[in-house]
Formats: structure tokens, sequence, C-alpha cells
């Protein structure tokens, strides 16, 4: 397997808002390469592909957690945080994997679910068996089952009481998860410095941030829901200023699984600032129900909503990632009309969501794949790409829970798609062998060989955002148009200001999602009389209208990305 030689780096560059025009990978590491033949990726295996991920343009990769854990829930249920899983591998060898990262400008950010840890953890058992001990409120007792009843149940199809009673303690204890995750108390100022401790122990290692992993849910109160409490922000403030003191340059991302309106609080203000980053989660189902239904409204309404963020603030973007493809915003008539096109069989879904992988989303359409990412790598915020699926691996429904889209990455077409030396038996999971998702034809090495692939062709579209500081750093304005297949939006970034700095930019970017080719008819008349280039391949498009008007002719599902001029005074 060979591919054009990495680009050589001197290490990181010193940019305190790098998050702001990176690209992130999500790597299971567990699922990516296995060193040592025992089935399971390791974190030595990952460090043989930082240059397959520094080619294919790749700035900041995020590893879901590697900590030791029973993997009860794929490691989220924690049992020592300072701890690596023995299969994953050693200390040092993550010290390695950051080195080797930093030495290629990629950074490295790590999972961190604050909120609970798994029940096999020390601080749990001796919780349960010593309450009048240094743990005994480090977790959420109470008498009975029935306090906080405004809380809702997140996995309803798995739970069905937010409390689970513990025989030893004779006591309920509170979970917002599984119930073998018990949530942590942070009325207990223990609870922070044991978190404190923790985020340095990882900082002091290296790595470049965190995915605070269901931040909503850090305290729970009588009033309230339990979501976004206000002590828990203020725990953020507090956190994001030690960061921030002890370790400039790094960063923390919200996962909460909310309206941006609401996820935005996380943000915090330019005053008292909180996470740098935050996920988008409402645009995702979005895009997929106007990839069927040929439909951009809703889309263009929920882009078209301003959410106000303190300076150098960023939102993080994907199409998938390693949990279901949640439909919790949504109707419930939007939510069956998902259901209908995507998970038709019901072991694609889970919870309130589809548990499928990008590439069968789409029924493999090309595309489908390509209008997805061109739309991902165009909005406003930092793009968050899942192992993969830049190649359109398939999953494997049969799989239980969210295993089906986590099987091992498929790099050669011989044994096990070459993730592992070790007897198929021995995969952790096994490598999806199904007609269409075959590691014998979808895999890393057939694609390079292939100039026309999926992987070339995401490699390129990375590569000419990189080349454009406006998809990271400039605003976005929705545009109107006369058909309702199409979202338009402008990027605008004024520069840097310097002459040897980035420059002033206007891009325009239009989208169809119609089942066949379309014209459609823009206004802009802030962009009157300014040429149009198209950013892959410098064609010259036709001057926009003194009135502001011009008219787009798509192909089917197509799209384009326009560079406008700048004005001539």
């Amino acid at each position: 397997m060979s591919f054009t030689a990495p680009i050589t780096l001197p290490g990181l560059t010193l940019d305190p808002q790098w998050y702001r025009r990176a690209v992130f990978y999500e790597v299971m590491v567990r699922s990516f390469v296995d060193s040592n033949g025992d089935g399971s990726g390791d974190l030595a295996g990952l460090t043989s592909k930082l240059d397959y991920l520094q080619w294919l343009g790749i700035d900041a990769l995020w590893l879901p957690p590697f900590f030791q854990s029973p993997l009860r829930d794929g490691g989220y249920d924690v049992s020592d945080f300072k701890a690596i899983l023995p299969e994953f591998g050693t200390i040092d060898e993550f010290r390695d994997l950051v080195t080797k990262a930093h030495e290629r400008n990629m950074r490295i950010i790590i999972d961190l679910p604050m909120n609970h840890t798994s029940d096999q953890h020390e601080w749990f058992q001796q919780s349960r068996s010593d309450p009048e001990g240094p743990y005994g409120d480090f977790y959420v007792w109470n008498e009975t089952d029935d306090k906080y009843p405004d809380i809702r149940i997140i996995f309803v199809d798995t739970e069905d009481s937010n409390w689970a009673f513990d025989e030893a303690r004779r006591q309920y204890y509170f979970h917002r998860f599984f119930s073998h995750q018990p949530d942590l108390n942070f009325e207990n100022p223990a609870v922070h410095d044991a978190m404190y401790d923790i985020v340095r122990f990882w900082l002091d290692l290296g790595v470049d941030g965190f995915r605070l992993d269901a931040i909503p849910y850090l305290y729970e109160s009588d009033e309230g829901n339990g979501e976004g409490e206000p002590p828990t922000h203020e725990f953020i403030k507090k956190l994001r200023a030690m960061v921030d003191h002890e370790y400039p340059g790094r960063m923390m991302i919200a996962e909460a699984n909310q309206w941006p309106r609401e996820v935005a609080a996380f943000f915090g203000s330019e005053e008292e600032p909180e996470c740098h980053m935050a996920f988008d989660f409402p645009v995702m189902p979005r895009i997929f129900y106007a990839l069927r239904s040929q439909q951009a409204t809703e889309l263009v309404r929920v882009l078209s909503e301003t959410t106000d963020t303190p300076e150098g603030a960023a939102w993080g973007v994907f199409l998938r990632n390693h949990d279901e493809l949640t439909l919790e915003m949504v109707s419930e008539e939007y939510r069956q009309a998902m259901y209908g096109w995507y998970a038709y069989d019901p072991r694609m879904r889970a919870n309130v969501g589809i548990r499928r992988r990008l590439a069968p989303l789409l029924d493999n359409s090309r595309a489908e794949l390509e209008l997805a990412h061109a739309l991902l790598f165009s909005l406003a915020g930092s793009p968050f790409l899942y192992y993969g699926d830049e190649i359109g691996m398939g999953d494997n429904i049969w799989l239980p829970d969210r295993d089906s889209s986590r099987t091992p990455m498929q790099w050669t077409p011989d044994r096990n798609g070459g993730f592992s030396t070790a007897d198929p038996g021995k995969l952790f999971l096994p490598i999806v062998q199904s007609l269409v998702y075959h590691y014998n034809q979808v895999n890393v090495e057939a694609q390079l060989a292939q100039s026309r692939s999926l992987l070339h062709w995401v490699r390129n579209v990375i590569h000419v955002r990189k080349a454009h500081p406006v998809f990271g750093l400039g605003d976005m304005r929705v545009l109107q148009t006369d058909h309702e297949s199409v979202l338009a939006f402008v990027r605008s970034y004024a520069g840097s200001g310097t002459h040897f700095g980035d420059q002033a930019e206007d891009v325009l970017c239009v989208f169809s999602f119609a089942h066949n080719p379309i014209s459609v008819t823009l206004d802009a008349p802030e962009f009157a009389g300014r040429t149009l280039y198209d950013m892959f391949g410098g064609a010259e498009f036709p001057t926009v209208a003194e009135d502001g008007r011009f008219t787009l002719t798509l192909g089917t599902q197509n799209f384009y990305w326009l560079h406008i001029e700048p004005r001539r005074d």
C-alpha cells in the first residue's frame, strides 16, 4: 500500500484557534489497526497509520474512550480514568502516539465522560460499601426512586427508570444512561477536584483537548430537567479558566444533544467562556431528510437561524459518528418518514435513531455521498469524519447495539481486510463481508489505486477546503432561492488584516437535492457585477447581473463551490 509521501512539517503550528480551521477524524482505537495480532485494534496500530491520515488531510484525531473499562458501553463506562485498557496499549504507547501526531502537525483530542463512571470503578465500589467514607458522597444516592421526576429517560429501549437499587448500600443510585453507569455527584467539591486531577493528567501527557461527553447532565435539581442546570455551566467556566491558564492552546468541545440556541449556552460568553466548540446536532437528520424528500426547506430554516457565539467559538458538524443517527429533535411525522427511508428493517433502529453507517444509509450512491460531504465541508464549523466513511465502508446490523457501525477498518483485500493478522474468529468484531461492502472490494488499498475513487475525491475536497480559510473562519448567510430543492449560502471572511496573512474571500455554495437536473435563480444584490469561478477547476461562470439575480443549472443531486471575484473599486 502506498500513497504520496507525507508533507514534512516542523511540528505543531502555534495557532490558539487551530480548531476553527481543523478537519477532525473520529477513530475508534479498537477498530482501526491491530499491531500485535490479538484481534483488537490498539494505540501502536493507530500510530502506524498517521502517515495515511496526514496524507488524507486530517488536522486532529478524536479518540473515543480507551481507558480501563469493562466495555459494557464501548468504553464510556470507565473504571479508571488514568489507566489504559491493556488490550489498547500502555501510557508510553499513548505518549508515542501524541508525539508522532504532533510531528505531523496533527492534534489529539480524547473523550472525557465526566457525568458518570462504570459501576466497577473503585470510587463506586467504595461508595456502596462505605457510605460514611471518603467516597460515600461521590454518587447521587436516595432512599427512593421517585426523585427528579422531570428528568427524561434517555435510553428508552433499555431503561425504564433513571434509578437503580444497590443491594450493598440498600439505596437507589441515579443514572442518566445505563444502570451500570452511576452518575457522579457534582454537588460534592471532592468530585470537582478528582475531575481537575484527571484533566491535568492527560493534558500533561500532551493531549490537545477533550470532547466532554454528555456535558449537560452533570447536575440535577428538583425544579429543572437535569439538562444544562446553572451549576453545570459554573463548573465548565471554572474548568475552562483552568485549562486556558495552565494549558493555553488546548480546547474543549461540548457534546450536548440539544437545539443550537440551547447548545450555544455551553460556549459561555467572551467574559466568562465555557467550551471552545460544541456539536450541532439538528442539522444532521435534516441533511438526510432533504436527500430523500428533495425538499431543502427544513434545512434552510435550521441553517438560517442565527445563534450568537462568542469570539473564537466554533461549531462541530458531522454526518455520522459512533452513535446512532439521532432523531430526537424532529417531529413524529418526520421521524417515521426517516425510518421508512433509512431504517426499514427494525434491526437498523436504536433508541430514538438509526444505527447505520453513512454509505449504507445512502444506498452506496456516489452522487449522494459526494453531495453530503461537500455540504459537510462547507458548513460553518469544523467537520468531523468517522473512520472508514472516506472509503464508503458498510455496517453489520446483525451485531448488537452500536457495534453495527464499529467494525474493523478495511485496509486491504487480504485476510481480515488488513486490520489484523489474527485468526478471523479472534477479531473483537467480525469484519464486514456483505455483498456490496465486502472488504475484498471496499478497502483503502483498492481506492488508492483508483484516481476517481471516493477516497481520492474526499481527500481532494479536504485539501480545497484547507486552501481557503473562509470555510473555517468565515460567517455564513443563507440565500433565498426559487427552488424548493436547493440550499444556497454564502461564506464570507474579512481576512486577517495583515499583508502576508489570510486574504478576504466570498464563496457561494449551492446544493441541489433534486433527483433530476434543475435550474435555480438566486438573489444576491451585494454581488452585482461580480464574476463566479468554480473552486475545483477554475471554470468561469456568468457574471452576476446588475440587479443581483443570476441563474444556475445543476445536475441530479449536484453542487457548486463558487469563488466570488473580489470587488474592484
